[in-house]
């Protein structure tokens, strides 16, 4: 993506952050353009957490760095200055959903809105408060208000969990597009098996996601309910 070397992805909770987050992550790793440290800064939630899959970066060449969660009382991850103003390092931040999760990398700012830093903006426009552009301008306004950043790029994941379709895909990026007459999503993230079914349905390039922070639980349940479907 561009010559850009750091990414923060920002959103409303619930847009799909820390998946595209570890996707993209992911994808810089096998591009093998120099060493990949992902910053989970999100301290808003307990479940679907980058934290939790940090266990992929054995294999996957990206360096995991987090601060427990102690209830209320967020914390700073140490080490994010050093990475953002290393050359060498592609860095991602994973910030917390809403402007109470954004405050935490305010203090950030000064190098964040510097030309080597892309600012992407998560819209589901499946979500109940994205269901009309004035309400996203105004969740996005106080956001990045919060961030102190320079107006975000927009990034779309039209989605309703894992058992989503590639008809519900299509259907969720007209919505985008009536939304946003003027705005052009930059890509739009999609669940990797539906790709293929994607082809030549959208204009927008496609971002193949893999689920990575699904919990056991889940997984057993989507599993047992794809059983339950066979003949």
């Amino acid at each position: 993506m561009r010559s850009a070397k750091n990414f923060v992805l920002i959103g409303e909770a619930g847009s799909g952050k820390t998946e595209t987050a570890l996707n993209l992550a992911l994808r810089m790793a096998e591009a093998e353009a120099g060493p990949v440290h992902f910053f989970d800064m999100d301290q808003t939630k307990p479940l679907f957490r980058a934290r939790d899959a940090a266990g992929m970066e054995a294999g996957g060449g990206i360096t995991f760095h987090f601060q427990p969660q102690y209830l209320d009382a967020p914390t700073v991850v140490p080490g994010v200055i050093e990475r953002l103003m290393d050359e060498d390092s592609r860095v991602l931040l994973d910030v917390g959903g809403g402007p109470y999760g954004a405050h935490m990398i305010g203090q950030f700012s000064h190098i964040l809105n510097r030309g080597n830093t892309r600012v992407l903006y998560l819209v589901n426009p499946y979500r109940p408060w994205s269901g009309r552009a004035e309400d996203i301008a105004v969740t996005m306004t106080r956001v990045t208000g919060a961030a102190r950043l320079r107006r975000p790029e927009l990034v779309a994941n039209p989605n309703l969990g894992p058992d989503t379709t590639a008809e519900e895909v299509v259907a969720g990026m007209e919505r985008f597009r009536r939304m946003f007459p003027d705005d052009r999503a930059v890509f739009l993230c999609a669940l990797e098996e539906l790709c293929p079914e994607l082809e030549g349905r959208v204009p927008e390039p496609v971002f193949p996601i893999r689920l990575n922070t699904l919990p056991d639980w889940l997984r057993d349940t989507l599993g047992n309910e794809d059983k339950s479907q066979d003949p």
